[in-house]
């Protein structure tokens, strides 16, 4: 159980209060969620888009799938989901696959869908498969700051693979 050392120095810089909570090794958002036995609403998970040969990060909950299409309206053609070989280097004190939703700790511009926005508390990956971090609506909301906003993820019915994007 470890928080991303880049992620705790930037959580100590903006003097964010967090609670970590272990957990056994999940590998999606949405198993994190069940093992910590927390509504995927809450749970922010981050997806690494590429945008003008950049990086961003959508932060939406774990329980919604990302709707692309409406990224695009949002943000323009040019946005695709990053490849696992771009994503790595981005992230080089995290797990493979544990993004933490917070980037502006590894310089990367947000977007969040209003949805996250609208829950009491949030949690978050910390760096690897094992650790969530617990914060309040209000340091969520701070941290966030004056990031983009907008709605780009829906939750699916429960009949519904288990895909994180939508046309």
């Amino acid at each position: 159980m470890s928080i991303a050392p880049t992620l705790q120095r930037y959580l100590t810089a903006e003097n964010v209060q967090y609670d970590v909570i272990p957990h056994d090794p999940t590998m999606s958002s949405v198993r994190t969620a069940e093992a910590c036995r927390i509504s995927g609403d809450r749970l922010a998970k981050a997806i690494v888009l590429r945008r003008n040969d950049g990086y961003m990060l959508a932060v939406l909950p774990a329980s919604h799938h990302l709707r692309l299409s409406d990224l695009r309206d949002q943000l323009g053609d040019n946005v695709e989901l990053a490849t696992e070989s771009e994503i790595d280097p981005l992230f080089p004190d995290c797990a493979h696959g544990a993004v933490p939703p917070l980037g502006h700790c590894y310089t990367l511009p947000l977007i969040v869908d209003d949805s996250i926005e609208a829950q009491p508390e949030i949690y978050m990956e910390a760096g690897d498969h094992e650790t969530l971090l617990h914060i309040s609506h209000a340091q969520f909301a701070r941290l966030m700051g004056n990031v983009r906003r907008g709605r780009f993820s829906e939750k699916p019915p429960h009949s519904i693979s288990s895909s994180i994007v939508w046309g």
